[in-house]
């Protein structure tokens, strides 16, 4: 059996920026063991596996980490959204539907492509003195829950410390095993951009996703409480680096926007 693989950098429109995932254009269904061992064997953060439904561009869409199966995950969408748009020039919309039930509406203008994603709230939270060792901090100005993604949301006082952090992961992974990662953010000092963000999850896949689309469901409307704004530019200051742009449409719905490129096509032989 051949499957048709790409791997594509999301949220960047340069090669080896932004976030690489996986893409595995499949025309069955494929057992949930040999996708796991596919994610496993590419060793990206998500590899993300699309089955044309019909002809009306709606395809099913489900995301693995070499860990463990993820509910939703934003750049893999925007990379499975880059190959298709690139593969059929002809169309500017598709419909992706997740292993929830999820609807995702995907649409390109011009070179950027324009993901709708929910809305997701935070709650206040606690957390162990020992997960703020890990991750180099000394102290911490905020700290909220997102239930969807099981994510702890650290904000700090300076982007700088943000992007200086050298977590100890093995320490990080000890020091709490009630979340499934930890986004770390603050207000951007950048002139270009609002927020910046990072996010490390030991727990569940790699020890740092260098570009998330995924923490901006919950991000988005935590940063909007905050500066009063419903659009705004994120940038991810991990090693790689990527942004993206992002606007509340509703209560319930919001557009992410960035760009992607493929980096890599050809066939997996099983």
């Amino acid at each position: 059996m051949k499957i048709k693989t790409y791997i594509v950098d999301a949220f960047t429109s340069q090669a080896f920026k932004g976030n690489p995932a996986g893409v595995c254009v499949i025309e069955n269904t494929l057992e949930d063991s040999l996708m796991l061992s596919i994610a496993k064997e590419l060793g990206l953060s998500e590899t993300a596996f699309v089955c044309k439904l019909d002809n009306k561009n709606n395809y099913s869409i489900r995301y693995f980490s070499p860990k463990m199966e993820m509910l939703l995950c934003g750049h893999a969408t925007m990379a499975s959204s880059k190959v298709i748009f690139t593969n059929d020039n002809t169309i500017n919309k598709i419909h992706f539907k997740t292993i929830q039930n999820l609807e995702l509406i995907i649409t390109k203008s011009d070179e950027d492509i324009i993901m709708q994603f929910p809305v997701y709230e935070t709650s206040p939270a606690t957390f162990p003195k020992e997960l703020i060792d890990a991750l180099g901090l000394k102290s911490v100005k905020n700290s909220e829950y997102n239930k969807e993604y099981n994510i702890l949301i650290l904000e700090i006082e300076d982007s700088k410390i943000l992007k200086d952090l050298k977590p100890n992961f093995e320490e990080l992974y000890r020091s709490y095993n009630k979340i499934d990662g930890v986004s770390v953010t603050a207000l951007s000092k950048q002139e270009n951009y609002d927020f910046e963000s990072r996010y490390f999850w030991p727990w569940s896949g790699t020890n740092e996703d260098p570009v998330t689309g995924g923490t901006h469901t919950f991000l988005a409307k935590y940063w909007s409480k905050r500066i009063g704004k419903t659009k705004m530019k994120s940038f991810q200051s991990s090693e790689r680096t990527g942004f993206m742009e992002v606007e509340i449409i509703d209560d319930k719905n919001l557009t992410i926007k960035s760009n992607a490129k493929i980096i890599f096509e050809g066939n997996l032989i099983i």
